[in-house]
C-alpha cells in the first residue's frame, strides 16, 4: 500500500467490487474515448465482481496486479499490470485511468510510479509496457514523468471506442535505479 496526496494504491480485494462498479459508471462518458466498446452488463455489480475474480486469481498465480486509487473510500483510478510473462522476457502491460474530476493533480504520476517500484522490487520483473493513442497527451506525459521511453508506434493496435486505432508504445526497464519519491516505502508482494 502506498500514499500520496490524500490518496492510496493498493491491490483490490473481492469486496471492492461494488465501488469498482461505481468507479465505472461515475466515469463511463469520460473513459468512453479511450476504452473499448463496453456492454451494459460491463458496469455492473455482478460482471465486475466476476471480473475481479478472475484478475484476482491472475493476481495469486503472479500474472497480474490489479490495484486501485482509493480516496476516502472511493476508486478514484485503476492501474492494473497484466499479462506477466516471466522466464528471460520479466515483463507486464500497464493500464490505467483517473476519475474525470480529478486529472491533472498528480495522482496518476503517483500511482504510475508506486506501480513501477511494486513491479521491480516485490514481483521481480525487468520492464513494463504501456500504449496510449496517439492523441492521448496527458497520458503520454505521465509516463514520461515516470520513466518510460517511446519504443514505437503501433498500427491498428488496439480496438478503441468501436475502432482500430494506432497507439504509442512505451516501456520503462525496472533496472535503471529506484524512483527518489518512493524510496523507502513498503509494498505488498504478490
Amino acid at each position: 500500500m502506498s500514499s500520496s496526496h490524500g490518496a492510496t494504491l493498493r491491490l483490490l480485494h473481492l469486496g471492492d467490487a461494488e465501488e469498482l462498479a461505481a468507479a465505472y459508471r461515475r466515469n463511463r462518458e469520460h473513459l468512453a474515448p479511450w476504452d473499448p466498446e463496453r456492454t451494459e452488463e460491463f458496469f455492473t455489480l455482478d460482471w465486475q465482481r466476476r471480473n475481479l475474480e478472475i484478475q484476482l486469481g491472475s493476481h495469486a498465480a503472479g500474472l497480474a496486479y490489479p490495484a486501485a486509487l482509493f480516496e476516502e473510500g472511493r476508486i478514484i483510478g485503476r492501474f492494473t499490470l497484466a499479462g506477466v510473462v516471466r522466464g528471460p522476457f520479466q515483463s507486464a502491460s500497464l493500464g490505467y485511468w483517473m476519475d474525470a474530476k480529478l486529472a491533472g493533480r498528480g495522482l496518476a504520476t503517483f500511482a504510475v510510479r508506486a506501480i513501477c517500484r511494486i513491479a521491480g522490487s516485490a514481483l521481480g520483473l525487468h520492464r513494463i509496457e504501456a500504449s496510449t493513442l496517439l492523441h492521448n497527451h496527458a497520458s503520454q506525459r505521465v509516463l514520461q514523468k515516470c520513466g518510460f521511453e517511446q519504443i514505437g508506434m503501433a498500427p491498428r493496435y488496439l480496438k478503441i471506442a468501436g475502432q482500430w486505432q494506432d497507439h504509442n508504445l512505451y516501456q520503462r526497464l525496472l533496472e535503471t535505479g529506484p524512483d527518489e519519491a518512493l524510496a523507502g516505502q513498503d509494498f505488498p508482494s504478490m
